[in-house]
């Protein structure tokens, strides 16, 4: 059921719902908009909203001007005191916000965001960024293939591993929740990676280049079950990986979902609920439990690339209009369309 929707300023690429107690209410949503031209610039920004799902709310309450962004995501919870959040943008940059009480007006609601530190990664462009479990470690995909690990100490950003990790855009980089030493890798070159950190330079673990048709665009592990990890591809296709013997993944099976699979989501409080960003073909929530994946709902109220998605966390995710259903925030990118929405009540039953 739809909630409620605007349109950003720019190309909308990402969504993030802040995991941390307190700050549940608080969508960020960023953009990447390129300006061509005989001196092309890639320019962007992050808004904070207040969503209350429940009242059909969705009000911006702060915005930042920037490059174009990639990727922000949210500190884990209970991993800092303040919520953090990162980016990484088309200069090359890593920057860390932090996430400040407003005093009055739709700050007050929402927060604003006081940058950190930002620290230039590389001449390449940063495409996506994952934190460790204990925030005290990023990394970053690049567009020449690379990764960074960036340590974080004392909101202090420094480079202390960074290697070749494949040869086209390194599009997913994502630490192993249950075993943060390791981290995995998806790219361009159709190759699904993973490294181990306690080595330097990092070691591989494994890598599977047989299996994805093209592009591996988005990783996540299941914070529910230690031995599955979801690949998503451009060959539309969320797939399903057992990880028990780390040095030979067996890809178990899979689904197509008519679309590239951009962003995947694992669902904060149901085991085996996924949602995925399909591109050219919406978005779409995945049961990933039992004997086959299966399309539960999907959603195509949007008008250009799915993009970015996310759930609310905490009980305001189960306070939508609908008796029940999860707080869904999506975007879409040439269309630069924002949509709050809550999924049917008996998914999360």
């Amino acid at each position: 059921m739809d909630v409620a929707h605007c349109y950003l300023e720019g190309n909308a690429d990402a969504v993030e719902f802040c995991p941390h107690d307190s700050y549940h209410h608080v969508l960020a949503a960023s953009t990447y908009t390129l300006q061509e031209g005989d001196q092309p610039s890639r320019s962007g920004s992050v808004s904070l909203f207040n969503v209350d799902a429940e009242f059909g709310r969705l009000e911006l309450g702060h915005r930042v001007d920037t490059a174009g962004i990639f990727d922000i995501k949210w500190s884990p919870a209970g991993s800092t005191a303040v919520p953090s959040l990162a980016q990484a943008d088309a200069d090359g940059y890593l920057r860390l916000y932090g996430l400040e009480s407003g005093s009055s007006g739709a700050e007050a609601l929402g927060g604003s965001l006081m940058e950190i530190n930002a620290e230039k990664i590389s001449s390449s462009m940063c495409l996506f960024l994952d934190w460790n479990p204990s925030a005290t470690c990023i990394s970053v995909g690049l567009s020449d293939g690379s990764i960074s690990i960036i340590s974080l100490r004392e909101s202090q950003l420094d480079i202390c591993q960074e290697w070749k990790a494949h040869e086209f855009e390194l599009w997913s980089t994502s630490f192993d929740i249950h075993q943060p030493q390791l981290v995995y890798t998806g790219s361009d070159d159709c190759k699904f990676s993973c490294w181990d950190l306690r080595d330097s330079p990092s070691k591989l673990a494994f890598q599977n280049s047989k299996v994805h048709k093209m592009g591996v665009c988005c990783i996540a592990k299941s914070p529910s079950d230690p031995n599955l990890v979801l690949t998503g591809s451009y060959d539309e296709h969320l797939r399903l990986w057992d990880v028990r013997s780390i040095i030979k993944p067996v890809n178990e099976t899979s689904i197509c979902l008519g679309g590239g699979v951009w962003r995947i989501k694992h669902h904060p409080s149901v085991p085996g609920l996924v949602l995925a960003a399909c591109m050219h073909n919406g978005f779409a929530v995945v049961k990933t439990k039992g004997e086959e994946p299966e399309v539960i709902e999907t959603y195509s109220k949007h008008e250009s690339l799915a993009y970015g998605a996310d759930w609310q966390r905490g009980d305001l995710c189960r306070k939508g209009q609908n008796n029940g259903g999860s707080v869904v925030a999506t975007c879409s990118f040439y269309d630069r369309l924002l949509r709050i929405w809550t999924t049917e009540s008996n998914l999360v039953a």
